[in-house]
């Protein structure tokens, strides 16, 4: 295997696991212990985290991640690791486009709602929000994760 193609690979595999463990955090500790909070305490520190999270890391893990994973696809065609990495590829962009389309949208919504002023308003604002939100976002840590996958098995397979 040529160095820049393990380079990609390599970089692939690190972006696709860190973006999984990234959204798996959410799915197993951040939205429960927010689901035992008050909800006008979880919409504070979810709008918050909405903010905090659009950062360079973010960024560069999550944008770079879909570039390193192009790459990997490209630079393995014409060996044994083309379906892998394509399959990966594949994996990340569905993965990119449910947050893009869903996860980023409700968060949008979020943002909206303000600062609820009563329970009721942030119960509702918070129920409204957090069981499609942890569904799409459990749908991309599947995406991510079964990419992730597909790249160390692949390369495993070498």
């Amino acid at each position: 295997m040529s160095a820049v193609r393990t380079v990609a690979v390599v970089a692939a595999i690190l972006s696709s696991g860190l973006v999984a463990g990234l959204f798996a955090a959410f799915a197993y500790s951040v939205m429960p212990g927010m689901n035992r909070a008050q909800s006008a305490a979880a919409v504070d520190v979810m709008q918050r985290i909405n903010t905090a999270i659009l950062n360079p890391v973010f960024g560069v893990l999550f944008g770079g991640g879909l570039i390193v994973a192009i790459i990997a696809a490209a630079v393995s065609w014409n060996d044994g690791l083309r379906w892998w990495t394509l399959g990966a590829l594949v994996c990340y962009v569905v993965g990119v486009l449910i947050t893009v389309m869903l996860n980023v949208p409700l968060n949008d919504l979020l943002a909206r709602a303000g600062t609820p002023t009563t329970a009721s308003e942030a119960n509702r604002v918070w129920s409204a929000f957090a069981g499609e939100w942890a569904r799409w976002n459990v749908a991309r840590l599947v995406a991510h994760l079964t990419g992730f996958a597909l790249l160390v098995v692949g390369l495993a397979s070498r």
